[in-house]
Order: structure tokens, then sequence, then C-alpha cells
């Protein structure tokens, strides 16, 4: 299949040339010394974005949340999520395996409140049960469809936490598409929690690379972590300068990303076989179920018809299918996607 239109993820993007011209000519030395000039830029400039005081350069998105459940937790700890979160269901077990924490889904639909996370909160005295000590956000959150949870439950849900000890960690993978959609600049979001994650390799189109900002305290014991981890580099700053890059010329423009998947979702909701809620398509993704009816495919069937007319999505369940914009598929490709998309449930 050439030239296919891949809505996968906005993981799939690929460095253009004048990224991988900064790539090639950044400066490099050593991370794992501390001596990597354009990783300690990239680094500077992420905290001064976050409003913190330090930021950490990791491989992966994943390991950004593992060593932040590292470091911000002890074994046999309960951490409060929202459901359906990322840490949880796709992250292959490693909380447990890494971190030996157990979670606790609270809300709905992504988000909680802070009643929720005060009637979830088990005690550190007890013999029985598992002591709470962490909160975590997902900003924009995954399986929720991309939404942007409300700040002001954020700050409240904060501040409850705060009142019974609990630390807490955002995980901002797509924090960036939450600064934009909400027009709010992202140190506001990040306000308040302990350790926030931040992704390069998504919407922004770097082609890897996190990082964890906080207090230089948190920081300095994430990076212990890391090491632990294997994510300790040397000449790193080849990705750090995609990086930089990406946050100097990727950030503004993800408002496209978030007006092509509203695009996507009007297209779909011209039908009555695909149930989508209009509301969750806040940022860059959408995610719709086929209605089970004689007729209308299930989720794999679908997304197998779509491959095979040069549209790439998937399935996240028996018939449930998330499709994402990105800078690699511009508003005349989504549209052709959405016309594929449209003429499957329709059985064309």
């Amino acid at each position: 299949m050439t030239h296919a239109i891949d809505l996968r993820s906005d993981t799939v993007t690929l460095p253009g040339a004048a990224m991988r011209r900064a790539m090639a000519d950044a400066e490099v030395g050593d991370d794992q010394y501390g001596e990597d000039p354009s990783v300690n830029r990239l680094q500077d400039e992420v905290a001064a974005l976050l409003g913190t005081d330090a930021a950490l350069f990791l491989p992966t998105g994943t390991m950004a949340n593992q060593v932040a459940l590292r470091t911000l937790t002890r074994p046999g700890d309960d951490v409060l999520v929202p459901p359906d979160s990322h840490l949880v269901l796709h992250e292959s077990g490693a909380g447990a395996a890494n971190a030996g924490v157990q979670f606790s889904p609270i809300g709905a639909g992504g988000r909680y409140s802070a009643d929720d996370v005060r009637a979830a909160i088990k005690p550190r005295d007890h013999i029985v049960l598992p002591p709470t000590t962490l909160l975590v956000a997902e900003n924009t959150h995954n399986r929720a469809g991309g939404i942007v949870p409300d700040q002001a439950e954020v700050e409240a849900s904060l501040e409850t936490a705060r009142e019974h000890g609990l630390r807490t960690y955002l995980d901002g993978a797509r924090l960036l598409n939450a600064a934009v959609a909400s027009g709010r600049p992202a140190a506001d979001l990040a306000r308040g929690f302990d350790l926030v994650s931040l992704s390069l390799s998504k919407g922004l189109g770097a082609p890897a690379g996190s990082l964890l900002a906080g207090s230089r305290e948190h920081i300095a014991r994430a990076h212990r972590y890391r090491r632990m981890a294997g994510g300790a580099m040397r000449q790193a700053g080849i990705l750090a300068a995609a990086g930089s890059y990406a946050l100097a010329h990727h950030v503004e423009r993800l408002a496209d990303d978030h007006a092509n998947a509203q695009l996507l979702a009007a297209e779909l909701l011209r039908g009555d076989d695909v149930e989508l809620d209009p509301g969750t398509v806040q940022t860059n993704i959408v995610i719709f179920s086929l209605v089970e009816r004689r007729g209308v495919p299930d989720a794999p069937t679908f997304v197998d018809r779509c491959r095979e007319r040069g549209v790439l999505l998937n399935a996240f369940g028996p018939r449930t299918v998330r499709a994402v914009t990105h800078l690699d598929v511009d508003d005349e490709g989504c549209r052709t996607a959405a016309r594929v998309m449209r003429a499957v449930a329709d059985g064309r």
C-alpha cells in the first residue's frame, strides 16, 4: 500500500527536512554526565514552559510515567487514576512490575472530582488497606477521546490531595494539545502537580523523547530512576534538538489537528451507524462506536476495510475505533479519510 493516510496515532509522524537539519547540526556531549548542551537546553526550555524548577529528558513517555511512579511512590502503595488511563492500560503492566503499586480508577469519562478523590483515599495506617499516596491526572485523556479535563475540577482535586498528604502526577503526554484547545498556558495546566510529563513524539512530531518536570528534588530522584530503567543516554542531543525544534515550530499548528478531528467527527455523524459524542472531540483524537446492527461492520472489520482503501486506524474494542490527526495528514487527507470511513460504515 502506497501513500496511506495513517490515523492510527500521532506517534507515526516523520521528522521533516528542517527538523532533520536541526538534528544534524545539534551540539552534543555525554548526557550521562550532564554534558550534552542540546539536552540541557531542551530541559531548560520545558521547565520554563511548564513553570517548574527543572526537567529531565527520557527516551519514551512510558519510561517517563514509570520513573514518575518510582519517584513518588513506594511498593505496595495505592495510586488513584482516571478510568482507562494510559498508566493502567497501555504500559504492559509496568506499574505493578516496576513500581509495585496498585491502581484505583475513580470518576468517569477521563475525569474525576474532588469528592471522588476524597471518597477513594485509603488511610496510611490501616492494617489491611493499601495506603493511597498518589493522585494521577491525564491531560489530554487518550481513551476518553482526547478530552481536556475541567481545570477547576483539577485544581479542587489537587487541593483535596494536598489536604490528605498525597503526591500528585500529571501524565501530560499531550498537554500542549490541551493548552491550545483551552487557550490556557501549559504552566497553568501543570501548576500544583509534583511531577508533570510532556511527550515530544506525539502531536509535536519529534522522532522520540519525553520529559519530566518538577522540583529540583523530585527531578534529582527521577534522574536516579531513569538510570535504573536504562534511560541514561549518551549523545542524546540529536534527539533533544528535534524536541527544541518541535517546541519552536509545532505548537500553534496543533489547532489544525484539532480542526481536522472535528472534520472527521462531523462526517462520521452524517449516518446513523456510528455513535460519537461530539463533546469529546476537543483535541486531535476521535473515538467512535459502530452500532450493533445488521450490515454495520464490527471494529476489526471496519479497520481492515479502511486499510484496504488506504486509511489506517486502530480498533479500541469490539465495536470501538480510534482515529488520531497529526501534522503528517493535512485537511485534504482528512477529508479523503472521512469519505472512506463513511463509505465503509455504510457498507459501500
